[in-house]
């Protein structure tokens, strides 16, 4: 491993804290409660979120290498659980809820399925870790929130049951453009059906290995849209002018979360409340889980069963990826139109500040720049790999 990670196991303090009995509304994943009246509601929700976290006694990865994550693979982890939730989002639908020990639905056990930590699984650890050699990463190595995001990206090529059209969104730009060619690939931008001459489709998610062909049946469908932004909202903490936009992202029906936490230690952010972000913690160290005789999976270690963490939005590290779920054309124009309400906010000074751009054409229209009088003598704790820029003000 390039850096040390901070190791400890969340289960094993043994006490929560409880939800807060607060007047301020509470934002997970683009649903609004009130803790007051509706805290049952709040757990269920949180529960049924799928918790990835440090598992051991796996099968070696790359047959000779290492049988736990533990210390190294809590933002792997993170990444699969921003993936999970894409993926209950796209199978299962947005107010799915889980019930321990209730039969399970056959699109729950696939789910799961492709995350066990075995290497012919979509979304394993042993994928992930894997593809990340690509990304120059060796195994067993700290990830950044982009190169999961880049991993996953990959990945999802060969999963044709799920067939997820993931975009990672560099430089600070979503460009329209790009995000419907990709979901939609048959059809030119002015909707007009595109024929590929070479018999079928040759790419999906900009990679061309694992690529199928559609039956014509599919080719009026948008594939569902997994969207990765990674972040960089300051340089050795985050930028205070970001912060209600950052929350703003939890309130929007299509948000899937962050990823990011706080320097050496991975967090998966689903919400918040008040000035404390809500997240699902992987520190957790617990064996591997196999598939019963029956095919369904022991559950019970993939929910997370206690009250969710909680942190103060200012001990984030800058350093994030956001997501956002777009299951059909016109989810995607929604999130479109209520994301540019997001991209301004007015400080006391009466200055609006520009987030990172969307827009329909191949330029960027604002651009991102590098403070190098600050980031060369600054020593990153968190993701060395990611840009050191802040986002534009204009």
């Amino acid at each position: 491993m390039d850096q040390p990670t901070l190791t400890y196991d969340t289960l094993g303090f043994g006490e929560f804290d409880d939800f807060p009995e607060t007047s301020e509304p509470v934002w997970i994943l683009g649903k609004e409660f009130n803790a007051l009246t509706e805290k049952e509601d709040i757990l269920s929700h949180v529960t049924s979120r799928l918790w990835f976290t440090y598992r051991k006694n796996f099968p070696p990865i790359g047959g000779t290498g290492p049988t736990s994550d533990t210390g190294w693979g809590c933002m792997l982890r993170c990444g699969q659980m921003i993936l999970g939730e894409a993926l209950v989002r796209r199978h299962l639908g947005r107010d799915w809820r889980w019930v321990r020990s209730q039969s399970q639905r056959e699109d729950y056990i696939g789910i799961l399925n492709a995350f066990l930590d075995k290497k012919d699984g979509y979304y394993s650890l042993h994928q992930i870790a894997q593809m990340g050699v690509g990304e120059g990463k060796s195994i067993g190595q700290w990830y950044g929130p982009n190169t999961v995001a880049q991993v996953l990206k990959k990945l999802a090529v060969f999963d044709s049951w799920s067939r997820l059209a993931v975009h990672v969104a560099m430089d600070n730009t979503v460009v329209i453009e790009e995000i419907k060619r990709l979901c939609m690939p048959w059809l030119d931008y002015g909707g007009a059906a595109c024929v590929d001459l070479q018999g079928g489709m040759s790419e999906r998610n900009g990679c061309l290995e694992g690529a199928c062909a559609l039956a014509e049946e599919e080719t009026a469908l948008w594939n569902p849209l997994l969207l990765l932004i990674p972040l960089r909202l300051g340089l050795s903490d985050i930028n205070e002018a970001y912060i209600e936009t950052l929350k703003q992202c939890f309130q929007l029906p299509q948000s899937l979360g962050v990823i990011g936490g706080k320097p050496n230690s991975a967090h998966y952010f689903i919400g918040y409340v008040g000035e404390e972000l809500i997240y699902l913690d992987p520190h957790t160290t617990q064996p591997a889980v196999e598939p019963c005789e029956d095919s369904q999976v022991p559950d019970d270690t993939y929910h997370c069963q206690h009250p969710p963490c909680r942190m103060h939005i200012c001990e984030i590290d800058p350093s994030i990826a956001v997501g956002f779920f777009c299951r059909t054309e016109d989810d995607f124009d929604d999130w479109c139109m209520r994301f540019r309400k997001v991209l301004y906010d007015v400080s006391s000074k009466g200055y609006k500040y520009r987030r990172f751009s969307i827009h329909l054409g191949t330029k960027p229209l604002f651009r991102t720049v590098r403070d190098f009088s600050d980031s060369d003598r600054l020593e990153r704790f968190f993701d060395s790999e990611d840009e050191e820029f802040e986002i534009l003000s204009l």
